[in-house]
């Protein structure tokens, strides 16, 4: 490797996929390119029919990833002004539990059967498997299964067992047919390298892997008996075994090399390196060079994920995972996470906020602290962390006739904050401590809400060095597999970027949020078992 070598990192995102070319030598990035899925969210009806979703549905579409690497990794190789023969690498990262049916070779199942639901890939805020998710949870506290603490006591519903469960009850006759159950995230690989795998980080935080095995097929028979030959439909074995033509790879390693029908979609060089797969949150710790024990990297975007390294195995109420070598190699991956963040912005504004965010923002920032006599539960997609319920649902607290929409949108942005507040304190008091808090990426542009976070947290905040944190990531994993970097750390050392302490709290408004987040917890105790949300939820849905 040289100083003239390039990789390329490939970010397939919620509503878009985008790739970034980097310099091997310093983390230079020096082209991008967007390409927005045309199918986006499928929310309602499938695609070209009227079949109609019910609630909580959320699927995507195959093709719209693919279209990714025919059209923005060759824009991004164009954009960058370097040949293609200088890239010798390609790394990729993906939304977490987004999982889906394939035949044996990989091809997807919604291919053969596009009228058909619950043949298309069921992306990660696909929530309509809570009840399944439910039966899991409480068959495995009853038995006392080993791997439950792991997860916090609780896995969710957008996990690959809890949507497998649903696919078996509602459509057995697709579940039949699946020959895999795999994550886009591993999906991807297997079509730029013609090999399949599974990656440690979703085997072990979505795929409930843990010391060297996945549940049992006794306890997957009690759930339904149907289900005990689940794992059939997985990757088993040791990290590294290879088992059934499958293999569990590490983070940083090789997946194989570049395909010639990849090359051709791609532009890049037959033959080039391939990282093994990896989650966009994950990944982005690398972009932050954050991989060090007690780092915790906020991702912050449609949904906010907690992602942080440790040398410390602990039991932490709520968390979505601890997982071994699950962020780096060596050492323990914790991952927490708040289901909607820019989401609950997004859904005011495009019903409520007629001024839009800048403005609504300009004029909540003029307001002090609790001058709009509100507060609100960050619930609107649910609960991931730390109650684990995502049939719970928002609240606002406080409204009058005298309420603003900016008043609502600064209490929006703030119910966030105290829900990430409630995260950092849950791992702190179960002996896992927070050393830094780093913020990745798209709210980062919105420095109100950047203010609000270190005030409410009363800590500062470091933020990622690049407006394209997963993307420098995978590039960053793709360097490695190439063979530039001998390691993680060593790589994200050379090529990620971080500003320290780039917000500090202020103490007045500091103090003032304690009385409000004091209050938060009341809201959070209140509502958090469920009874006044669950049964509101199931009126909507008999009324669906």
């Amino acid at each position: 490797m040289n100083a003239n070598n390039y990789v390329v990192g490939v970010d397939f995102g919620t509503l878009s996929g985008r790739a970034v070319v980097v310099r091997v030598s310093d983390g230079a990035e020096l082209g991008s390119a967007v390409h927005e899925y045309a199918h986006r969210v499928i929310e309602h009806t499938l695609p070209g029919s009227d079949v109609r979703l019910g609630p909580d549905w959320a699927l995507q579409s195959p093709q719209d990833w693919i279209d990714v690497l025919k059209i923005a990794v060759p824009r991004a190789v164009a954009a960058a002004g370097v040949r293609p023969e200088e890239i010798t690498g390609i790394g990729t990262d993906f939304t977490a539990c987004t999982v889906m049916p394939t035949t044996a070779d990989g091809t997807p199942l919604c291919e053969q059967t596009p009228g058909e639901p619950h043949a298309w890939p069921k992306l990660w805020k696909h929530h309509a498997a809570q009840s399944h998710a439910d039966r899991i949870n409480d068959l495995a506290a009853r038995r006392g299964e080993s791997w439950l603490p792991r997860y916090g006591g609780k896995i969710s519903s957008e996990w690959e067992f809890a949507k497998g469960l649903q696919l078996l009850e509602e459509a057995p006759e697709v579940y039949a047919r699946t020959e895999r159950w795999i994550e886009a995230a591993d999906w991807i690989i297997w079509q730029l390298t013609g090999v399949e795998s599974r990656n440690i980080c979703t085997v072990g935080y979505k795929g409930v892997f843990q010391d060297g095995s996945y549940p049992s097929e006794e306890f997957l028979a009690e759930l339904n008996p149907g289900f005990a030959g689940f794992v059939g439909k997985l990757a088993t074995g040791e990290v590294g075994d290879k088992v059934n033509g499958t293999t569990l790879a590490p983070l940083g390693g090789l997946a194989g090399r570049l395909t010639a029908q990849a090359a051709a979609w791609t532009g890049l060089p037959e033959g080039a390196a391939v990282a093994v797969g990896n989650v966009d949150a994950h990944v982005t710790s690398a972009a932050a060079d954050a991989v060090r024990p007690g780092q915790m990297v906020a991702i912050m975007g449609t949904s906010t994920c907690h992602i942080m390294p440790s040398d410390q195995l602990a039991e932490v109420p709520g968390m979505c995972g601890v997982v071994r070598d699950g962020i780096v190699p060596g050492l323990w991956g914790y991952e927490a996470g708040q289901s909607a963040v820019g989401d609950i912005f997004a859904w005011y504004v495009d019903n409520f906020g007629t001024d839009g965010h800048e403005r609504l923002t300009e004029l909540a920032g003029k307001q002090a602290v609790g001058e709009h006599g509100l507060v609100a539960l960050d619930w609107f997609g649910g609960n991931r962390s730390v109650l684990v319920d995502h049939n719970l649902s928002g609240v606002i607290v406080g409204q009058t006739l005298a309420t603003k929409p900016e008043d609502v949108y600064r209490a929006l942005i703030e119910s966030t904050a105290f829900g990430a507040r409630m995260i950092v304190e849950t791992f702190e008091k179960s002996g896992v401590p927070v050393e830094e808090f780093v913020v990745a990426g798209g709210l980062l542009k919105n420095r109100f809400l950047m203010q609000v976070y270190a005030d409410v947290l009363r800590r500062p905040l470091s933020v990622i060095g690049s407006d394209q944190g997963p993307a420098l990531g995978s590039a960053i994993h793709a360097a490695v597999a190439a063979g530039a970097y001998p390691s993680i750390e060593e790589a994200a050392a050379a090529m990620g970027k971080r500003t320290e302490n780039a917000y500090a709290p202020d103490e007045a408004s500091a103090d003032a949020y304690d009385r409000l987040y004091a209050e938060y917890r009341r809201l959070h105790d209140f509502f958090g078992d469920g009874r006044m949300l669950h049964t509101l939820r199931a009126i909507r849905n008999e009324a669906h």
